[in-house]
């Protein structure tokens, strides 16, 4: 059962996650966190949902290099869930560009790069869920509960069940 509080973000581990080898490690910081992984796979983006999902980035002149990385390999798509998901995801994560990213986040601990910045985390809710949404249907998303939600969330949120 979804609480109010609860949030969805799409998560894309990216080639250059793959190739380096990190997965298990991406994977394990939003674990850590307390955070639910309820749908998971991996593909090979096509060039019509990469249109769709940087189109606010179809003008500039970079475009065609981060479709060109984004295909290079396949990559993870995740969702999470949990309350607060989306700012817990921003700052696992790290900022966009990895040389500006504090270390202990993902970006900061793995990357350099703009580009090549191990993660894709969706910015707000409202773009979780259209994310969400543009690579998921219904039936490769999951509900369950996790036995150890009471403990990651406490007192702040004693019905909530994950």
């Amino acid at each position: 059962m979804k609480h109010s509080k609860e949030e969805r973000s799409l998560i894309i581990m990216k080639p250059d996650a793959i190739q380096r080898g990190l997965l298990g490690e991406v994977i394990r910081r939003f674990e850590r966190k307390g955070l639910k992984i309820i749908g998971m796979k991996m593909v090979r983006i096509s060039d019509v949902l990469l249109d769709d999902h940087y189109s606010h980035l179809k003008d500039k002149p970079f475009f065609a290099s981060i479709k060109n990385y984004m295909k290079s390999a396949p990559v993870v798509l995740m969702v999470i869930s949990g309350v607060n998901t989306v700012s817990a995801t921003r700052l696992i994560v790290g900022p966009t560009k990895g040389y500006e990213a504090d270390a202990g986040s993902i970006r900061g601990d793995f990357s350099l790069s703009t580009q090549a910045n191990i993660v894709h985390a969706s910015d707000s809710v409202e773009s979780a869920n259209d994310e969400v949404k543009r690579f998921f249907n219904k039936k490769e998303l999951f509900d369950y509960t996790k036995p150890d939600a009471p403990f990651i969330y406490s007192d702040s949120y004693p019905d909530f069940k994950g």
